[in-house]
């Protein structure tokens, strides 16, 4: 299952009336474990969690991998049990008058709780009022996030199937992650690769001779997985440590991954956001000392000829040398060629990460990385070339021969009419060119301009060749995230979020997001109901029981009753549609493993592999495991094509990889070429006028996954620095600025202000800051984040015209001691509101 699939939904757009039954509360289940352990997953792996007299004490891992320890694994007690929404709340002035709410007060208001049954009735109504009023297009339920494992409380897809069913919606395109390379690859290797299964780990250990980490953080980025975590991919990087191979890194941190390696790797420290300019000098060198695969270049791509005058610069009177790359990222032009003949050289394996295309113009950073392997002519070779998911849900990790577990769609277009459901609409026709991680609502907004959408009705942006033009959202619906969080420039994000009439959130804590809504529903834990998922992304190792630990906690309800609940609200016969015929949770559950068991059963007398019934299995309460086959331990990117390009064409116009793309020359964007460029970004330490002197670069978190898990205590405590973010600070740099380890310190910048802890450290190169992002959102009076959240200091400007990813790591903060009165930063990012407790 490739990632994050449920965004390719369905479409929306009608409206009706009210509510006869509501679920019986499937999630009681009277055969809980009272004293002893059950297996469950999560993101971080599969686990098990003990209990005694009924009560959650303790998660360990289901088994261990390797010596790299993950410590989220350990924290279902405290997610169980730690600030929780427990019962149904309205904001107060919307509970007086939805129809005028004083939106301003949103975050700010008092709370009221309601009833389930009246809050169901309120979402459903006012839901109702809107789109009769101001039509499907004023809803906004494109909810974003990495919402909780398991197979059938998707929350997302099951908000999706609810608002396709009842009427439409606007939805979203692409995701936070890799919204600049998901788009850009499409067009230059014909698919986008970046949550595809990469060249397997046997094949590099056997054949590579240098492996290059460019840019990633794989000891704390494979701790996670968008289904459950296989966590194989640890064991992988410590036989990359004992290999004996050539191993370099290229960072401008000393990251975990620098410290896990340590002296059997080579790390060069670029400037941030210049990886581009640097590949250019490398690239230059290589074909002025004409040592590039001029057979390759060929046979198997196309364009070479006309990003040559680029390259050599007889368009702009700047040939790209490796001097002149070494003016840009600060490395030294010997050492660029150096490198580039290394790679030449010997058979190299470019690992490359994500946080360098989140960044202004991040489109140019995997295409120039594929040009690069291009002119390498490794690509499609045991052990060379390049892959972009090494480093995010264990790819590489052979994929095993076995049982798939499936999922619920997100369903069609309803139509309702007084009163009832009556049928799904015409489907509307998709476009080929349509980037694979669209919904298919009838209006779709790239994810990282969310907040100009909601400030800015009627504004025309471009995207991937296309115009898009803004709905004006009366009405927002968000499950499984948190983009108070998330979502860059957090001063103008709340802005926006102060804007519709309607804000709903499904949540199982008061983050962030949830105390910027009017209507909160408290949602389950994975822990307090009964689903199943897939280990490993790309593995398929496991088919995991995520079995029922504790009962629903307060007055928490399944993200699929909720739904189910204000479908029978909102119109006759809809329940009906949503849950397939009354289908319970653990109809949908059951009907997953079997569909699955089918399959494998069918071919057990060729392949020796045979599943139980869903009965014993369930019982028994352990994943069942799969192996990989010859095939897919060899397997190796791109080696098909490079066998018969013709037969085995790429998904790009030409067949082959494009070095240049007619397709993007059309489009005329002055910030996206049709080659690989290097543009000057926004913000960065290169330019001429700065508007301050540090680069922040806000990486992945290493005890949390983006924004969950920062309510937990024992994490927290493993990084916290004065009950603060840490952030690092290069010694010279801070003992100029007279701070010490430990002290607060104000990082700011003209869009915000947040505290931070320091710690000095030359992790951190000079006039470089790191902070990890995910911190939930704490302002007090002034403005200023008490819990250090990042985005408050971020630009929320598009990547370029045609992907419009978001730019989080192109920034430029000051910072200085905190000054002020301690009594104004107590932190309150962890209660519960006004009215909540």
């Amino acid at each position: 299952m490739k990632r994050r699939s449920f965004l390719k939904t369905s479409v929306a757009a009608a409206a009706v009336p009210l509510m006869p039954s509501f679920c019986l509360g499937e999630s009681a289940n009277t055969s809980l474990v009272k004293n002893g352990s059950v297996i469950t997953a999560a993101h971080w792996g599969i686990l098990k969690a003990s209990l005694k007299d009924g009560k959650v004490v303790k998660s360990e891992p289901w088994q261990k991998t390797s010596d790299i320890e993950n410590s989220l694994a350990y924290t279902i007690p405290e997610l169980v049990y730690n600030t929780r929404i427990k019962a149904p709340m309205v904001r107060k002035s919307y509970l007086e008058n939805p129809d005028s709410p004083k939106p301003e007060l949103r975050g700010k208001d008092e709370w009221v709780e309601v009833k389930y049954e009246d809050a169901i009735k309120l979402v459903a109504r006012e839901l109702k009022k809107t789109r009769e009023q101001k039509g499907p297009n004023s809803v906004f339920a494109g909810s974003y996030g990495w919402r909780s494992a398991g197979n059938v409380n998707v929350s997302i897809t099951l908000l999706y199937r609810f608002m396709n069913i009842s009427g439409g919606f606007v939805g979203i395109k692409g995701d936070y992650s890799t919204g600049a390379a998901q788009v850009i690859l499409p067009h230059v290797v014909g698919s986008a690769q970046v949550y595809e299964q990469q060249s397997s780990w046997p094949v590099v250990l056997e054949n590579s001779k240098v492996v290059v980490l460019w840019g990633c953080n794989p000891v704390s980025t494979l701790r996670l997985s968008y289904t459950v975590s296989d966590e194989q991919g640890f064991a992988y990087l410590e036989k990359l440590r004992d290999s004996g191979k050539e191993i370099i890194i290229i960072d401008p941190l000393i990251t975990q991954t620098s410290k896990f390696f340590g002296k059997k790797a080579k790390q060069i420290r670029p400037v941030p956001n210049t990886d581009v300019a640097m590949m250019l000098g490398m690239a230059y060198h290589l074909y002025n000392s004409q040592k590039y695969d001029k057979e390759f270049i060929e046979n198997y791509t196309t364009g070479f000829d006309k990003f040559l005058p680029y390259l050599l610069g007889k368009n702009d009177n700047t040939p790209k040398t490796p001097e002149w790359a070494e003016k840009i990222c600060g490395i030294q032009a010997q050492s660029i060629k150096d490198l580039a003949e290394k790679f030449y050289d010997n058979r190299t394996m470019i690992m490359a990460g994500w946080g360098m295309q989140r960044a202004h113009h991040g489109e140019q950073v995997h295409w120039m990385i594929v040009t690069l392997c291009s002119m390498l002519g490794q690509i499609g070779l045991e052990g060379g070339g390049f892959g972009f998911s090494y480093h995010y849900a264990n790819g590489g990790v052979p994929t095993c021969v076995g049982g798939v577990i499936g999922g619920m769609n997100s369903a069609s277009k309803g139509v309702i009419k007084d009163g009832k459901f009556v049928g799904f609409a015409k489907a509307k026709k998709s476009s080929a060119s349509q980037a694979w991680m669209d919904d298919s609502s009838d209006i779709s907004i790239p994810l990282a301009r969310v907040a100009d959408m909601i400030l800015n009705p009627g504004k025309t942006i471009d995207y991937n060749g296309t115009k898009i033009t803004y709905p004006k959202i009366d009405f927002v619906y968000w499950v499984g995230g948190n983009p108070l969080v998330h979502h860059q420039d957090t001063n103008t994000n709340v802005k926006a979020w102060r804007t519709p009439r309607t804000v709903v959130v499904n949540e199982i804590y008061w983050t962030p997001t949830a105390k910027m809504a009017d209507i909160v529903l408290p949602a389950t834990s994975p822990y307090e109901r009964n689903d199943i998922s897939m280990s490993g992304d790309y593995s398929n190792a496991h088919i995991v029981p995520m079995k029922q630990v504790v009962p629903p906690q307060n007055k928490a309800k399944d993200d699929y009753e909720i739904f189910t609940d204000l479908c029978h609200a909102y119109a006759e016969g809809l329940a009906e549609v949503f849950t397939d015929g009354g289908k319970k949770q653990m109809d949908w559950v059951k009907e997953f493993y079997e569909t699955a068991a089918k399959s494998v059963n069918a071919t057990s007398a060729t392949t020796g592999l045979s599943m139980p019934s869903f009965e014993e299995w369930w019982n028994k309460n352990e994943p069942i495991a799969f192996s990989p086959n010859m095939e897919s331990e060899a397997y190796v990117t791109y080696k098909e094509f490079r066998e018969d390009p013709i037969l085995n064409a790429l998904g790009t116009p030409s067949g082959l990889i494009e070095i240049y793309s007619e397709t993007i020359a059309k489009m005329g964007y002055k910030d996206c070429g049709a080659h690989p460029m290097w543009f000057e970004p926004a913000e960065w330490l290169g330019m001429k006028d700065k508007p301050a002197r540090f680069h922040l670069l806000c990486t992945h978190p290493h005890d949390r996954l983006h924004s969950q898990l920062n309510n937990c205590t024992s994490l927290r405590a493993k990084y916290a620095v004065n009950d603060r973010e840490p952030i690092i600070i290069n010694t010279k740099d801070a003992k100029e600025l007279g701070i010490k380890d430990g002290d607060l310190v104000r990082v700011f910048n003209a869009r915000g202000q947040i505290l931070g802890g320091a710690v000095l450290s030359d992790d951190a190169p000079h006039n470089v800051v790191k902070m990890y992002e995910g911190a939930w959102y704490d302002p007090n009076e002034n403005g200023l984040c008490k819990n250090g959240n990042v985005n408050c200091l971020t630009l929320d400007i598009p990547t370029s015209s045609l992907a419009v990813g978001n730019i989080a790591q192109t920034a430029l903060v000051n910072i200085e001691k905190y000054k002020g009165d301690l009594g104004d930063i107590t932190l309150s990012a962890f209660l519960p509101p006004r009215g909540a407790y």
